[in-house]
């Protein structure tokens, strides 16, 4: 059996950055090898506020799941906020193996982060 129920990523923080062809987003990757459906929760945690929950995606099994941290949005129809630093805590009820990328398009060469999380 590969993976983990439980991921925690301590650095997110996304800019409102925009080109012509790309957006500063991050993303949380999520690889499913548990052989049934993983249903995945995020809870988002700040600084100086309390943590936004209700956060859901699906992996299906043999699949993965890159989730738009950008465009997720929570059971209230909240978005995660930009320009403001963030740490995840993903819960899945199959163990899944998640990566955290960030797409920094601040300056004109861009760049690129990823991590396995914790």
């Amino acid at each position: 059996m590969y993976g983990k129920n439980v991921w925690l990523i301590a650095d997110g923080f996304m800019s409102n950055t925009k080109t012509d062809k790309n957006v500063s987003h991050e993303a949380v990757c999520v690889l499913n090898l548990s052989g049934e459906k993983a249903n995945v929760k995020i809870t988002v945690y700040f600084e100086d506020e309390e943590p936004l929950t209700g956060f859901s995606a699906v992996c299906e099994n043999d699949r993965t799941n890159h989730i738009r941290l950008d465009k997720i949005v929570n059971d209230k129809g909240q978005k995660i906020p930009k320009e403001k630093p963030y740490a995840l805590l993903i819960e899945s009820d199959r163990p899944v193996v998640c990566q955290h990328t960030r797409l920094d398009v601040t300056a004109p060469d861009m760049a690129l982060m990823t991590t396995i999380a914790y």
